[in-house]
């Protein structure tokens, strides 16, 4: 009999995502570019929110959905610059109970392609996902 299977470990250090709308509109959209990134095993991803001005219900819960994903791999989902109106929302889900909440890039959020073993070469993946949504 074996034992349980541990968590598979992470092949990227690090995926950023911009997102500039996180709704109920766009959630199958948001969440099959959501899907494509876990593949990768990341084991960060930040999602910046800087240039996003609404989120809902929905999206906190897609948003908690990757959370649960990115911990079954020992991954980290961390939330970027929302504007304090998102920021509110999310004290109010207590989603920065749940997630890191950062203002800006430090060194809590390592630099892309950033692999703190320095002894091997860090993976890298760049690119751009755009989600449209049809009204």
């Amino acid at each position: 009999m074996t034992g349980p299977l541990g968590p598979t470990p992470c092949a990227l250090p690090l995926v950023e995502v911009c997102i500039t709308q996180l709704d109920l509109a766009c959630l199958p959209e948001a969440g099959a570019v959501f899907d494509r990134l876990l593949a990768l095993q990341p084991q960060r991803v930040v999602v910046d929110l800087s240039g996003c001005r609404h989120i809902d219900a929905a999206a906190i819960g897609l948003l908690l959905d990757v959370h649960r994903r990115l911990a079954r791999t020992d991954g980290v989902l961390v939330v970027r610059d929302p504007n304090p109106r998102i920021r509110r929302i999310l004290h109010t889900a207590r989603l920065d109970q749940v997630l890191p909440i950062v203002t800006e890039p430090s060194s809590d959020v390592p630099a892309a392609g950033h692999d703190p073993r320095p002894d091997r070469p860090a993976p890298t993946a760049q690119g751009r996902a755009s989600v449209t949504t049809r009204h």
